[in-house]
């Protein structure tokens, strides 16, 4: 029983992200008569490559790694794109000068595995820095309602590491869900 509502779980949320696509293209669709630029597409997981090179151009040294096989949802790429762009701008915030290392692994349908991990800042850090963590607490958020998990906090030699695990669902076949 616990493995159907797993499953119904998994669907719902999908079908939500289904829907936020839909719900996207409409809103283009409606504004495209306007004199207003429709809203561009959010960024997902192919986004990836491209934060990475405008966070090393801000001067972060980015070590990164891509082991994951197959094609990955767009909502679940979505959520790991904002986990991984929230866990840059955190890293660059609070470790100036450290190398950040981002990690992508998974397949349907074990799931995707998020991790970004920094050692403790190279470079002194030169002015105050807000704490508010609302940040990490919308990541909390997000990757919940996704059906996911999230954890972060200090590493034992310092630093600090982001770690998610999103949902990832075999894609459905042809003619099942349509009873």
């Amino acid at each position: 029983m616990s493995a159907a509502l797993a499953t119904i779980e998994t669907n719902a949320h999908q079908a939500l992200a289904d829907l936020r696509d839909v719900l996207g293209v409409l809103r283009e669709h409606r504004d495209a008569g306007s004199d207003s630029a429709p809203e561009p597409p959010q960024p997902g997981l192919a986004d990836v490559p491209r934060l990475i090179e405008e966070t090393e151009g801000l001067g972060t040294r980015i070590a990164y790694a891509d082991s994951t096989a197959g094609q990955v949802p767009a909502g679940v790429g979505r959520t790991a794109y904002r986990i991984i762009q929230e866990a840059l701008t955190n890293a660059r915030k609070h470790a100036p000068g450290a190398t950040v290392s981002v990690r992508l692994s998974g397949a349907a349908p074990a799931g995707l595995r998020v991790e970004v991990a920094n050692p403790r800042a190279v470079q002194p850090v030169d002015h105050a820095l807000p704490r508010s963590g609302l940040g990490l607490l919308g990541l909390e958020e997000r990757v919940a309602l996704a059906g996911g998990k999230l954890r972060h906090g200090t590493q034992a030699g310092g630093g600090y590491v982001v770690h998610a695990w999103l949902p990832w669902p075999e894609p459905a076949r042809a003619g099942e869900g349509a009873r």
